[in-house]
């Protein structure tokens, strides 16, 4: 099982939703930078349950405890350890999952794979996990202190902002309990959201995330492509199912002639269908991507299934789940792409003598 992510800024995550604890070893951070730990608690505020009435009532602190590699509020380029210690977790609450696999969730391929599963909260495969990238992610963020990364909600179901393109007024993100800048449709969001869990089902939606200030040349020509390793980074969060930057798929219903980013003179370009990165390299110009998130797979009425025997049997979902992940999937976005930048501008540095 691979535990890591990251080439040189790499993360390493134990634990599971329902274990004592969860935590993470984070290898190749430079030596020397000065670490506020309350913008790490602010960061993993934003992801933890129980912050509003549209998420999961599961009440965790979340607090983050230091273990290595921070000393005297800066980083010794030592690996940095940490923990945070599990405290409401209601193992009872899946105790009817030990034998049943729920639809479109992990159980089934967990187990067939492994041969033995953790069926409390989803165990390994659980959400729990993406904490430890949150705090990772809030590190990157300080060394890359120069580099701006928002994301935030476009659509929730059949919701969307209907020009997504404008948003510049950042600030607006965390006004709204479903992180969307715009106040009318954030309402809306809201309001599906509630319907969802009211008839004991669930929605998914898009963030949106962009990237301000990358200085020109992090990524590669052929196989590590900044693009891939964004790709790469969302794609490894749990219940994302499609990612796409710059263009994306409307750019293929336009012609090349239009789809070009012509340049200016200050090597900036006039449009950026190319969504900062060309050839896989950063040009300097904004990133910005979109990642799909789908319904929760785990909704609170009857459906058929399987059990281990191979029997058909009805499932039902109990005990405190999100409605909709993508509110709380907002830090974890900003998390990975931070991590994914930082590494590739380590690695850079390697490039250069």
């Amino acid at each position: 099982m691979n535990n890591s992510f990251g080439n040189i800024f790499r993360l390493t995550t134990f634990g599971e939703s329902h274990g004592e604890a969860i935590g993470g070893i984070i290898d190749g951070c430079p030596s020397g930078h000065k670490i506020d730990l309350n913008i790490i608690t602010y960061e993993m505020n934003r992801r933890k349950p129980g912050q509003s009435k549209i998420v999961t009532q599961r009440k965790e602190d979340d607090y983050v405890e230091f273990l290595s590699g921070i000393f005297e509020g800066k980083t010794t380029g030592t690996p940095i350890g940490f923990i945070i210690k599990n405290k409401d977790h209601k193992s009872k609450d899946y105790n009817h999952l030990k034998e049943s696999y729920r639809p479109s969730h992990a159980d089934f391929v967990y187990e067939k794979k492994y041969g033995h599963r953790d069926y409390r909260g989803g165990g390994r495969s659980s959400a729990r996990e993406t904490a430890c990238r949150v705090v990772a992610g809030a590190i990157a963020k300080q060394i890359i202190n120069n580099i701006k990364i928002f994301a935030y909600t476009s659509s929730i179901g059949k919701v969307s902002l209907l020009d997504d393109a404008i948003i510049e007024n950042f600030s607006k993100i965390e006004e709204s309990i479903v992180r969307c800048p715009d106040k009318n449709t954030s309402e809306k969001m809201i309001s599906e959201i509630k319907k969802a869990r009211k008839n004991g089902d669930t929605l998914g939606g898009v963030v949106k995330c962009i990237i301000k200030n990358v200085p020109v040349g992090l990524g590669e020509p052929v196989f590590n492509k900044l693009h891939s390793e964004l790709g790469r980074a969302m794609l490894s969060i749990n219940a994302v199912k499609g990612f796409e930057y710059g263009s994306g798929f409307e750019g293929t219903k336009m012609k090349g002639s239009k789809h070009n980013d012509i340049f200016k003179k200050d090597q900036t370009t006039i449009t950026n269908h190319s969504g900062g990165i060309q050839g896989g390299i950063s040009n300097g110009m904004d990133i910005y991507f979109n990642i799909a998130f789908k319904p929760v797979a785990t909704i609170m009425r009857d459906q058929k299934t399987i059990n281990s025997k191979g029997e058909e049997s009805i499932i039902k979902g109990k005990g405190r789940h999100d409605p909709c992940v993508v509110p709380r999937a907002i830090p974890i976005v900003e998390a990975m792409a931070a991590m994914v930048i930082l590494d590739y501008y380590l690695i850079n540095k390697t490039k250069q003598i």
